[in-house]
């Protein structure tokens, strides 16, 4: 698998799992040492690991880590940014489909699977009015955002409009995984 597309993964799961350990035996069942080998490129994953993993991200983001993967193949400069610029695009886009009369925002909070983390996961949804055929966008982010939403004089959409760059692209780069 790509580089890019592995850091873009690793990232997903420190902003959802407490250790690569954890999610490797609580989440995907299987062997920490086999994972690191993976990481390495010196073996494959099964198939429903795999299939697990692309379970972290919806079918929209799954095609835009792909895009920019391919786009540090092409711009290797690009490869040392390459989990920020997948943030941002994702923010970018999800402003953009804000502005959409079939577009939705919803603020889930829960805690992470088999973790011990509290987030909320914001979503931003394109509904087409096709079972199983919405585009979504997800920004797993930590619990305390939703007060700063409550506490927020505008409403949701506003706030992902004015403060989701900030807050998923900036705020968070502290956990994105440098390699």
């Amino acid at each position: 698998m790509n580089e890019t597309m592995i850091k873009i993964i690793l990232d997903e799961i420190t902003l959802e799992f407490d250790s690569e350990q954890l999610f490797c035996k609580n989440y995907l069942h299987y062997s920490y040492d086999k994972w690191n080998q993976w990481k390495q490129g010196k073996a494959a994953l099964p198939n429903e690991v795999m299939t697990k993993i692309k379970g972290l991200f919806s079918d929209y983001e799954w095609m835009l880590m792909q895009k920019v993967a391919e786009q540090s193949l092409f711009f290797p400069e690009k490869r040392n940014y390459a989990v920020q610029e997948f943030r941002r695009l994702k923010t970018l886009i999800a402003k953009k489909w804000i502005e959409l009369p079939i577009s939705y925002v919803e603020l889930v909070t829960k805690t992470a699977v088999n973790s011990s983390k509290e987030i909320i996961n914001l979503r931003v949804i394109l509904k087409y009015g096709e079972w199983g055929y919405d585009d979504i966008l997800n920004f797993p982010m930590p619990s305390y955002v939703s007060k700063q939403i409550d506490n927020s004089t505008k409403g949701l959409l506003e706030w992902v409009d004015h403060e989701l760059t900030e807050v998923y692209v900036e705020q968070n780069k502290e956990t994105t995984v440098k390699k």
